[in-house]
């Protein structure tokens, strides 16, 4: 019609399908002639399909004041996005009744008595254990035309049932099959294991301790002992030079002195207050509320010392994932060496295949020798005596062996050092300070710390060790 302004619709959908967009195509000379009805604008939306969320005030609004809108696009149309199912996850009702020490007591004498400081959080066969919560299959969404978009579900949770203890027909929960306590081990298995105390100091009176469940000690590990659990173990008191090795964790109360003399093993974590002149390794985690001085201290995933005092000072500390100390080093700049990045048994794995590999490729070349003699023996009389024949059929054999022994440690060296180099984000946290003497190693990169930083995390960032300031 003559004297009425041109203008255009233009209705987008988004990739996603979730938002629709309407834009107003007029010159700016049509705008005083313009004339929009909320029926041009249900039109262009019904040819587009677009029937769910269609926002009415906007259409009111671009019909009221096109001026407004002209040649910009307006979100016209919003659906109703997914939502994520919530994740899986492990309740643990035995946890209810347990009862930890608050820390020493003081008896009615003035004495405080140390020895009682924990509660052994016991359990009674039947006990229920865990309980595994579902993974939400979350809620469907809808697109602006209409369309149901399916949610992604939560992910799910295996609940891992070990020694002495069962499951439910549905998998869903685990129940004590005995009185003892519960011990996590390998892959967070659950266990329950009795629980075997020791009144005093493992010493003479007492000797070398190897127990099927969970060891706890009221006392002190002296030098030279060894303590072995498939459950956890728990000393009260500190423990000198000695072995403990423990499937679950380990707990030392007032920390360990070891004189650069036997080893602190557990499949989890090891927990204590100070670590001095020690060989420590646990499968998880190293918690340490003073100091660790002078030792190696290896964890599958972290080490962290990072209490009041919080200082680590000397030795070489290695982590998977993150190793945390409030203060590393000393004003002297005492070399302390720190690894990140790699699960350190990787390194110490690949050290040993090398040296079978060597051992195997050795009696490859003394095989290989001897068959060569027998072939040699062969060309020159067409045959081999009864004895030599024998013999070449057992070198044979054995080659075979080593042929199947070395492609099997080839590829296993292959896969540790795929794992070396594709090393998982890792961090070295210094929440007051750093000192100089630090060598820090992300996987294969090494920096050397020549001047003190406060406050900062050191990360990998672009192929290169980065710093970021702690707040």
């Amino acid at each position: 019609m003559e004297g009425i302004a041109k203008y255009r619709l233009e209705v987008n959908i988004s990739p996603d399908k979730l938002e629709a967009g309407i834009l107003l195509r007029v010159d700016e000379e049509d705008l005083d002639t313009l004339l929009l009805s909320e029926g041009d604008i249900y039109k262009e939306l019904e040819k587009k399909k677009i029937k769910v969320g269609i926002l009415d005030n906007v259409v009111l609004d671009l019909c009221a004041l096109p001026r407004k809108y002209a040649n910009s696009q307006v979100t016209i149309a919003r659906g109703v996005a997914p939502v994520q199912g919530v994740d899986g996850s492990v309740e643990y009702p035995y946890l209810d009744s347990v009862v930890e020490g608050n820390g020493p007591k003081e008896l009615e004498d003035g004495r405080v008595d140390y020895y009682n400081v924990t509660s052994i959080p016991n359990v009674a066969k039947g006990q229920l254990l865990a309980r595994k919560i579902p993974a939400g299959q979350g809620t469907a969404g809808t697109t602006v035309t209409g369309e149901t978009i399916a949610p992604k579900a939560g992910k799910d949770v295996v609940i891992k049932p070990g020694k002495n203890v069962v499951q439910n027909q549905e998998r869903t929960m685990i129940y004590a099959a005995i009185d003892g306590q519960v011990s996590f081990t390998d892959n967070d298995k659950m266990n329950v294991f009795p629980v075997f105390e020791v009144n005093g100091d493992v010493d003479f009176g007492v000797g070398n301790i190897d127990f099927v469940g969970t060891v706890v000690i009221r006392g002190n590990v002296l030098n030279g002992f060894r303590v072995k659990a498939s459950g956890d173990i728990r000393v009260l008191g500190s423990v000198e030079g000695a072995e403990l090795h423990a499937e679950g964790s380990i707990e030392i109360k007032s920390g360990i002195v070891a004189q650069d003399k036997g080893h602190i093993i557990a499949g989890q974590n090891i927990r204590t207050s100070f670590i001095q002149n020690a060989n420590v390794t646990a499968g998880n985690q190293v918690i340490v509320s003073q100091s660790i001085m002078f030792s190696t201290v290896r964890a599958g995933k972290e080490i962290i010392c990072k209490g009041a005092k919080g200082i680590i000072i000397g030795g070489v500390l290695q982590a998977g994932e993150k190793i945390a100390a409030r203060v590393f080093g000393n004003t002297s700049a005492t070399p302390t060496i720190l690894e990140v990045g790699v699960k350190p048994e990787l390194r110490q794995e690949l050290v040993q295949i090398q040296k079978e590999l060597q051992v195997v490729y050795e009696n490859l070349r003394k095989t290989d020798q001897g068959l060569s003699v027998m072939n040699q023996i062969l060309q020159v009389s067409g045959e081999l005596p009864p004895d030599k024949r024998m013999l070449q059929i057992k070198l044979t054999n054995t080659r075979l062996v080593l042929e199947k022994e070395c492609k099997s440690l080839e590829a296993r060296k292959k896969d540790v050092e795929t794992e070396l180099k594709g090393e998982g984000p890792a961090a070295i946290e210094a929440y007051h300070v750093m000192y100089p003497g630090i060598k820090m190693t992300f996987g294969k990169l090494v920096h050397f710390i020549k001047h003190e930083y406060a406050r900062t995390r050191f990360v990998v960032l672009d192929g290169e060790i980065s710093t970021a300031t702690l707040i």
